[in-house]
């Protein structure tokens, strides 16, 4: 057994559990009450930010029932890592944005760089609108200036979380609750 899957399953072990799987539903009821009220008539396009939005705008678009389109686009600053880097574009949408209003959906807002990075490049691209949708906002003095998510489900300390398409080091994105490694 690989040392960081070991280290993975003691994490988790002692990790506190923030928000439990129910709660984290109720979070994605929310959200898609709030945004369908904004967007059902927009014919929006969703980008869905891998590899951490999986899960969360896999749980987010089944409840919007509106005609909506889907696409992807995979930038990180992670890899793998606890802590960011610079920003590396992997795979960038295939559909225009030109004129189309755009949801980006993300797992989390922590620092906000490869979010602010995202959405210039949606505006750049001519997108007519351009909203964010974070499972995730963690509170601390350390983001972009000026950026908030337009649409978050849930608020956390500043700690280091995973679960629900978040990671530790790789593992854990699966879990259907929302857990802080412990000392973090």
């Amino acid at each position: 057994m690989s040392d960081s899957l070991e280290q993975a399953r003691q994490v988790l072990q002692e990790a506190d559990e923030l928000y439990s799987a129910s709660e984290v539903e109720a979070a994605f009821e929310d959200l898609a009450r709030r945004i369908s009220a904004c967007m059902a008539a927009d014919n929006p396009l969703f980008l869905c930010v891998l590899t951490g939005a999986i899960v969360p705008a896999g749980q987010l678009l089944t409840r919007l029932d509106f005609p909506l389109e889907v696409d992807y686009l995979h930038a990180t600053r992670y890899r793998g890592e606890t802590r960011g880097r610079d920003l590396q574009w992997i795979a960038r949408p295939q559909t225009p944005l030109k004129g189309r209003v755009v949801a980006v959906v993300d797992d989390i807002l922590d620092e906000g760089h490869t979010l602010a990075a995202i959405l210039d490049y949606c505006r750049q691209e001519g997108a007519a609108a351009v909203y964010s949708v974070v499972l995730v906002d963690k509170h601390h003095d350390r983001r972009v200036p000026g950026l908030k998510a337009d649409f978050h489900g849930l608020v956390v300390e500043d700690r280091y979380v995973f679960g629900q398409g978040m990671d530790y080091k790789g593992y854990h994105r699966n879990l259907p609750g929302i857990y802080a490694v412990r000392g973090h």
